[in-house]
């Protein structure tokens, strides 16, 4: 199994191919959509990337969920409910929620998405 630092290093490249971001800009802490400018239609590029440069399959809707915000009982006021808290839990446990919890802004649920959570969820694919 690869280091995280060669995983790092691989997702860093599949990011700058797909984004056309210089290399230095895709750091750990990046976010996908506020730093490295993704769009949703770069998310499906992306997941295609990384299956074939790793070799994992990723099922629709694992890395980027879909309709977490279609629910009525996830989201209220803007912000994602207890119960729309434990079901991004549960459809991210890859991604570092600490900092979200305090403020489950739904407009910020894109910081979420940062290089390194897509090197931790690589990680846990190859370990599975």
């Amino acid at each position: 199994m690869p280091t995280n630092d060669e995983i790092y290093g691989k997702v860093q490249a599949t990011l700058v191919d797909a984004l056309g971001v210089d290399e230095d800009e895709v750091t750990r802490e990046a976010t996908l959509q506020g730093d490295l400018g993704a769009e949703s239609i770069d998310f499906l590029d992306i997941v295609f990337r990384l299956e074939r440069n790793f070799g994992i399959k990723i099922p629709r809707g694992e890395l980027f969920p879909d309709n977490l915000m279609a629910d009525p009982e996830w989201v209220a006021d803007g912000k994602l409910t207890a119960k729309g808290l434990s079901e991004l839990k549960s459809r991210l446990p890859f991604a570092d929620l600490s900092r979200f919890e305090a403020d489950p802004d739904v407009e910020r649920i894109g910081d979420l998405y940062t290089v390194d959570m897509l090197v931790r969820y690589v990680e846990r694919k190859l370990s599975a």
